[in-house]
Formats: structure tokens, C-alpha cells, sequence
């Protein structure tokens, strides 16, 4: 399934981008990204710290809740984004369950999965923040940046096209797999 791509200079948040263009009924799946977000979420309302030149992205689509519903969908986004980040720049990424990727207990990715029923159809919106080129100052948790991990600068174009072609293969697999096929397809990526 191909992923409509929009990239923007600045947004509030890559997730009311989506909400937005889904509920004029602009529902072709789509991922998008932004340079910086003014206003970027995280679990139970809790603000994301965006920092320019780090990577915020969204991808939603259309779902079945009946065939994968959305706590599966936190599962394999868990193992997928795990994986993507793991094999490009670290082995030792590990989850920390239900939405953070870590890097030797230091938070480096957070995913925020959100539903949304608009015309009797259901979608999910997964949010992805990655530190890539600069690790947020927060006082609740420790931080760092794939930048720190690797000791080189990342193109977060390159690293965004590879989550593309990696999310559009899983996507694909989606429509004719069950949960535990994709489990085993996303654990073993």
C-alpha cells in the first residue's frame, strides 16, 4: 500500500494534521512530516519537546477494527519502529512498553496512536517523535539523540523514506495477514 507523502516547514502538531485532513475527508493513507511542531503531543497528555532538527512524523490509514484493532496496532508499531531504528543505527534499542524506544534506558523515540471514526469509517494516527540530531532537557526522563549514538549527523529525509518503504511493506501485509502473522513479520524484521 503506497503512502501519500506531504512535508511541512512548521506545524502545531503532525497528528492535527491528520485529524484535520481526515475529517474533510481527505483519507487516502498518507504519512506526514514537519521540520519542527510548535505544539507536539505524547502519551496521556503529556507535551512532546520538539526540537528543530529532529524528525515528527505521522502516518494513518483506514482500519479494521474487527481483523487488528488498536492495541495490537501499539504492539507492532512498538516492534516495527524498533526495528527500522535498530538495524540503521543500534542493536541495543529496547521498548519500554507501550510507547518509547530507548537507547541504554535514554529515551530516543515516543509513538502516540490515536482513533478517529469519521463517515463510519475507522482510522488510526500513529504520531512518531525521534531524536535524531538533539536530545530534549527534560527533567521526568533521560534523553539522546541517534546523532550522540552514532557520533554522526542524521538525514532525517533518509531516515524518513526508510521508515516510508518499510511502513508502506508492513501496510501491505496488513490487509491479507492476522495479528499474530504480522507479530512474527515485525518482531523479525
Amino acid at each position: 500500500m503506497k503512502l501519500r507523502s506531504l512535508k511541512f516547514k512548521s506545524v502545531k502538531s503532525t497528528n492535527d494534521i491528520a485529524l484535520k485532513l481526515i475529517k474533510n475527508n481527505n483519507i487516502k493513507p498518507t504519512i506526514i512530516s514537519s521540520e519542527k511542531q510548535i505544539k507536539g503531543r505524547g502519551t496521556m497528555g503529556k507535551k512532546w519537546i520538539s526540537k528543530k532538527g529532529n524528525l515528527f512524523l505521522t502516518i494513518f490509514f483506514e482500519i479494521n477494527q474487527k481483523k487488528i484493532n488498536f492495541k495490537h496496532f501499539a504492539f507492532l508499531n512498538a516492534y516495527l519502529f524498533k526495528n527500522i531504528i535498530s538495524k540503521k543505527f543500534s542493536n541495543q534499542v529496547r521498548i519500554k512498553w507501550p510507547n518509547d524506544l530507548l537507547f541504554k534506558k535514554k529515551k530516543i523515540c515516543g509513538i502516540l496512536q490515536e482513533t478517529i471514526t469519521s463517515n463510519k469509517k475507522n482510522f488510526l494516527i500513529v504520531g512518531v517523535g525521534i531524536n535524531t540530531n538533539h536530545d530534549p532537557n527534560v527533567k521526568s526522563f533521560s534523553s539522546i539523540s541517534l546523532k550522540k549514538i552514532t557520533n554522526k549527523k542524521i538525514d532525517n529525509n533518509k531516515l524518513l523514506n526508510m521508515i516510508k518503504k518499510n511502513y508502506e511493506k508492513f501496510l501491505s501485509k496488513a490487509k491479507i495477514h492476522t495479528f499474530l502473522e504480522l507479530k512474527k513479520y515485525t518482531i523479525n524484521l
